[in-house]
């Protein structure tokens, strides 16, 4: 597949991005009161926020892949 080059750094530069700000805020998460219950356990707010942040990071991720194909081929 082929794209113009401006578009396939788009595609790289977000992919990027995605990898670079989730990881940050998924520690913030961990460290956050509301994640754990009085037994240590995860709540919901922990459960949500890293399904949340996974999927952005896995898209994030493809999205990278993708743009470097593209700037490949």
């Amino acid at each position: 597949m082929s794209l113009p080059l401006p578009l396939s750094l788009i595609l790289v530069l977000a992919g990027l991005w995605t990898l670079i700000v989730w990881p940050p805020f998924l520690k913030r998460i961990f460290k956050d009161p509301r994640s754990k219950d009085e037994h240590g356990g995860a709540t919901r707010f922990l459960k949500v926020h890293f399904m949340l942040i996974s999927t952005s990071m896995i898209l994030g991720a493809a999205t990278l892949v993708i743009g470097i194909r593209t700037l490949v081929a």
